[in-house]
């Protein structure tokens, strides 16, 4: 089976030898793709909906992988119980909900020793639930498909360095590391504000002045990042 690139690169974050819980499987790819791969010994496939969890169950028939993955009809961890995994995958969802999840599952989560996570949305209030939590950030990605830029994590229990402004914006690991897909990604959105600025600046409005003083604060957020990246 071929994953998205997307795909293949959260599945890349998964510590091997864990169990994996899939939080929202869909069509149950990335516990298929690291069992087939010989990354996991097993895993729990679970999604609040009837349609994907079916769609899963077909595709691990399919590859008759019945004993290796379970399948779990579940709103996000409520149907996961203490010891079944050491891993457990959230990615795809937006990052209010992959937080709500997050905290409706705490209990659980005690017992699981990483968490990988790629929300489609809000990084920075998911970086910043992290620290509160007493998780520390261990790995990051970034990649680009389709022309859409998908940043993923890996974070385990432990306190870490307050976050700077920057660092939860756009990532501790991927500005250290100088990431080249984030040095893409700020390239882009750099270009992308200060069009939207010009434009602005002809409006004299209150909106308008508003927005472009919002405007203005991304643009010094990006430079200070692209700053910390040489």
């Amino acid at each position: 089976m071929q994953l998205s690139k997307r795909l293949e690169s959260v599945s890349s974050l998964v510590t091997p030898g864990f169990r994996v819980a899939d939080i929202g499987t869909d069509h149950g790819y990335i516990p298929l793709w690291l069992i087939r791969q010989g990354v996991i010994p097993g895993a729990i496939a679970m999604d609040i909906h009837k349609g994907p969890l079916q769609r899963a169950k077909e595709n691990i028939r399919a590859y008759e992988l019945e004993e290796k993955i379970e399948t779990r009809l579940s709103d996000g961890l409520g149907e996961l119980r203490p010891g079944e995994a050491d891993c457990v995958v959230i990615a795809g969802m937006g990052g209010s909900l992959v937080i709500k999840i997050l905290k409706e599952g705490a209990e659980v989560l005690r017992t699981v020793r990483e968490l990988v996570l790629q929300p489609q949305s809000d990084m920075e209030k998911v970086r910043r639930f992290l620290q509160k939590e007493e998780y520390r950030i261990t790995s990051e990605k970034m990649i680009l498909e389709d022309g859409k830029f998908y940043p993923m994590m890996r974070a385990e229990h432990g306190r870490m360095k307050e976050l700077s402004e920057i660092e939860a914006l756009y990532g501790p690991c991927l500005l250290k590391e100088k990431n080249v897909c984030l040095k893409q990604f700020l390239e882009r959105e750099q270009q992308t504000f200060e069009n939207v600025r010009r434009s602005l600046a002809e409006s004299k409005t209150t909106r308008a002045k508003e927005r472009l003083l919002e405007i203005e604060e991304k643009i010094e957020q990006i430079k200070r990042a692209k700053e910390k990246m040489r």
